[in-house]
């Protein structure tokens, strides 16, 4: 097994990358604008030319530009790769995205009988308590990233990640890797997840743990929506790249 830097996008269409999905909403568009925004305005606070950044993450300026423009759907792995060497993280880029607030509570379904514990009335705020609404998600290459956090987190990212059919967190030729460990539990559907040259499918119920640092890909070729709930565990601590599997 070989690392080497992923291959150059010359020839590439800029609206997205292979496999691309583009946002089917002005809504998830928005979305793809503001994280654009962001990732531009790292780069000029840390005097990186878009050329630089190109030639780091292994892909060309025009599709570079076209993400920070909002125009370009980028995968997983690409804005890992980008996030990195801007010292960011998926969650920081998904600040301020948050939908609308609840006012309360909402019962669980199901729940039979009366309860034999009193409600109290609510009084002050739960640190760290988010409610359903307020997720702010980023969509990567078709796949919906939800952070589970009210605010970001440096030492893990805690989210919920949804697979459409035919969704992929990269080529099948070119894997990702970087810094810390991943835990993965299925929550609906299949979702096949190479690490290495092992490949296995997850079903609902499954869990999985693994060190980030070595070349894995995520990939859902069934005909329904994979939904899982995620741990990345010190993501930012040490370098991450594109690696192909010989």
């Amino acid at each position: 097994m070989s690392a080497t830097a992923s291959t150059d996008d010359a020839g590439r269409q800029p609206a997205s990358e292979p496999g691309g999905v583009e946002p089917a909403d002005g809504a998830a568009q928005d979305r793809n604008a503001r994280v654009g925004l962001r990732l531009r305005a790292a780069r000029e606070a840390a005097k990186m030319s878009l050329r630089e950044m190109a030639r780091r993450v292994g892909l060309s300026p025009s599709f570079v530009s076209q993400v920070e423009l909002g125009r370009a759907a980028p995968s997983v792995g690409t804005l890992y790769a980008m996030v990195r060497e801007l010292g960011l993280s998926l969650d920081s880029l998904m600040a301020g995205d948050a939908g609308s607030r609840h006012a309360g509570v909402v019962p669980a379904p199901g729940a039979e009988g009366p309860s034999q514990v009193v409600a109290l009335p609510e009084v002050g705020a739960l640190p760290g308590l988010q409610r359903a609404g307020e997720r702010p998600d980023l969509y990567l290459n078709g796949v919906r990233w939800e952070r589970l956090t009210p605010e970001d987190d440096p030492d893990v990212e805690f989210l919920r990640v949804t697979y459409p059919p035919g969704t992929e967190s990269c080529p099948v030729d070119n894997l990702m890797n970087h810094g810390g460990k991943e835990y993965v539990h299925v929550l609906a559907g299949r979702l096949e997840v190479q690490v290495a040259f092992a490949r296995q499918v997850l079903f609902p119920g499954d869990s999985l743990n693994f060190d980030s640092s070595i070349p894995h890909r995520l990939s859902n070729p069934f005909d329904e929506t994979c939904v899982a709930i995620w741990f990345v565990v010190g993501r930012q601590g040490r370098p991450r790249h594109m690696s192909s599997i010989d």
